[in-house]
């Protein structure tokens, strides 16, 4: 279906105006907020758990059941708000937000807090997958990859500064003070989603049963899953476990580990911003290669990762090309949608939040046995398994493609 045939769709000649940009950079200050709140608990672990006076590794499923939160709420809740106007939609998730993070600055119990993470990560699976899909509706053909990466730009700079400092604050004023401040964050993105982004967006038609299982039997659209899953999560397999690696076998102190991070977020940000230009014609085609590349460095990283200079430099590279892949990943799995299910789009895309989740999972999993078995040093090379596998699907669909 294309815009000129629903009278709600976005009007091509405002695609890529000064006002579409400052709807896209509405969406990033929104993937901000809900990037910071994924992750920030991981630096709030020990105040949380001595606060409950639970085990640590108890406090560890504030992460874990988020992840799975957003895995299996992405699709189904997408699904089922298909009818709702997009960004009447895009307002509740927002609303919804805000409720979650405010229940969990206000818990008093485990339950509770664990409770508020669901809700919040219903909110994050659905507002990406259906911001994919409206990032590319307000550019030209030609840049919706670069668009779907400034929408995620919000993600990635949460990984930067959000995290460090919703830390920091957590440290300083308790652990509820994050949350809070993360809820005001919510209220922020609501104000700048309901000025800035328009309301003729086009509204996909209602997905059917078995439009959405054709989705999960295309093989083409499978295989996007599949390249999503293994191509992101394999970085996850060292990158998990990067802060220990970087104390126990470079060598750094605790102090210096901070400044090698933030480097490394800002080599994911400028990666992320390189992905899609290079897949803003091509995403498959650019796949292949980054996920080459992405092998190769975490195989050299293996090799290097003792010797403290060509060590950072393995890591910063992993870092550039840890997030480079997410705008092709996104735009591909939304295209084949576009041309096989047309009319289950923003299910495909939630689909496609969901592999993300599963990749960060398994590869943390993956990461966590090689550091029993043998050894933390070996992480990244055993990651680039996953990467490699990535990359065979990448082939075999430009193969494909080629062949229609």
């Amino acid at each position: 279906m294309n815009s000129n045939s629903n009278p709600a769709a976005l009007p091509a000649s405002k695609a890529g105006t000064p006002s579409s940009r400052w709807a896209l950079f509405a969406l990033a200050v929104s993937a901000f907020g809900i990037g910071t709140t994924e992750f920030v608990p991981v630096g709030l672990l020990s105040s949380i758990a001595d606060d409950m006076s639970i085990r640590i590794t108890l406090a560890g499923l504030l992460i874990s059941i988020y992840a799975v939160g957003v895995a299996a709420g992405a699709p189904v809740l997408t699904a089922l708000t298909n009818r709702m106007s997009r960004k009447s939609l895009l307002l509740s998730l927002m609303v919804l937000f805000i409720v979650g993070n405010t229940a969990a600055a206000l818990s008093q119990s485990f339950a509770l807090l664990l409770t508020a993470r669901v809700v919040t990560a219903f909110a994050h699976g659905v507002f990406f997958s259906i911001g994919s899909t409206i990032a590319v509706q307000l550019v030209p053909a030609e840049k919706k990859a670069s668009a779907i990466a400034l929408m995620f730009t919000g993600l990635t700079v949460a990984t930067v500064t959000g995290v460090p400092l919703g830390t920091y604050i957590g440290q300083g004023f308790g652990w509820r003070a994050t949350f809070a401040g993360v809820a005001g964050l919510g209220v922020i993105a609501l104000l700048a989603l309901s000025v800035l982004i328009p309301k003729n967006l086009k509204q996909p038609p209602p997905a059917k049963f078995q439009d959405m299982l054709r989705l999960l039997t295309h093989p083409s659209i499978l295989t996007g899953l599949g390249m999503t899953a293994l191509g992101y999560g394999g970085t996850f397999v060292a990158f998990t476990y990067l802060t220990p690696m970087l104390q126990d076998v470079v060598g750094l102190k605790p102090s210096a580990v901070g400044i090698v991070l933030l480097i490394y977020g800002l080599a994911v940000a400028a990666g992320n911003e390189i992905g899609g230009r290079w897949a803003n014609r091509n995403p498959v085609s650019a796949l292949r290669y980054m996920f080459i590349i992405q092998a190769a460095v975490l195989i050299l990283m293996s090799l290097v990762i003792p010797f403290r200079v060509a060590g950072l430099a393995a890591v910063i590279l992993m870092g550039l090309f840890a997030f480079m892949n997410v705008p092709g990943l996104q735009l591909y799995t939304v295209q084949m949608a576009e041309k096989y299910v047309p009319s289950a789009v923003d299910v495909a895309s939630a689909l496609n939040i969901a592999a993300f989740n599963v990749g960060i999972a398994l590869g943390a999993t993956i990461g966590g046995i090689a550091v029993d078995t043998i050894g933390i040093r070996h992480t990244p090379w055993i990651g680039s398994l996953m990467v490699l596998a990535a990359a065979a699907l990448a082939i075999h669909a430009t193969r494909q493609s080629a062949k229609r």
